[in-house]
């Protein structure tokens, strides 16, 4: 293992509240069931960006178009309030972080997130953990992309690459790009990813063997 890229939401940061409490907020005016759908949706898929859940709650949940104006115009307003809600270092998940301290002088760290981009960046910066990585991309640019992106910008080899994540997604990420998935913070993983990440306080080379 020579490359290692983190999933941001749920591995480095506990955000999962803020994030559903930002859907809520920008749709307020909507049917309360409707919008416990759509968080329903964002708690099962982590890994798909606001862009993607926006558009599946008119879609799919309310049964109605929307345009790519519209769903930028929902986003921005939904990045207002995570950037408003997300600076506090009381969310960092605290070992996930003394983890990365002790090793990104070692490894080439990066983070691919489905949080928006400049948003992310904007994150990272004020929780003061960007000089940590290599880079940190994130949506509209799906996370397999994301993925391939880094692999081929760096000239990494899959196989001295994993990815941490805690979704379905982030695992679907890395099978795509044929690197090595290790799951963490959802125990749903256990059983798909190649290895699973119980504490990284106690993480090694050798892992938590899923079996």
């Amino acid at each position: 293992m020579k490359n290692i890229i983190f999933d941001f939401d749920g591995v480095i940061i506990d955000s999962m509240h803020i994030r559903s409490f930002g859907f809520r907020k920008i749709f307020q005016d909507f049917n309360t069931k409707s919008v416990q759908k759509l968080i329903d949706y964002h708690n099962e898929n982590g890994g798909y960006s606001r862009f993607v859940k926006i558009k599946y709650f008119f879609n799919t949940i309310l049964n109605q178009a929307i345009s790519e104006n519209e769903i930028t115009i929902y986003a921005n307003k939904y990045s207002k309030i995570m950037r408003e809600n997300l600076t506090s270092k009381t969310i960092i998940i605290n070992e996930t972080i003394n983890f990365i301290k002790k090793i990104y002088t070692k490894y080439n760290l990066h983070i691919a997130s489905g949080s928006e981009q400049e948003e992310l960046r904007y994150l990272n910066q004020e929780l003061g953990i960007s000089e940590y990585f290599k880079s940190i991309y994130g949506s509209p640019t799906p996370k397999i992309d994301l993925v391939k992106k880094i692999l081929e910008e760096n000239n990494y080899e899959n196989k001295d690459t994993v990815l941490i994540g805690d979704s379905i997604n982030d695992f679907e990420a890395a099978k795509e790009n044929n690197i090595i998935f290790l799951g963490y913070n959802n125990k749903t993983l256990i059983n798909i990813g190649d290895y699973y990440i119980y504490n990284f306080n106690k993480f090694t080379n050798d892992y938590k063997v899923k079996r």
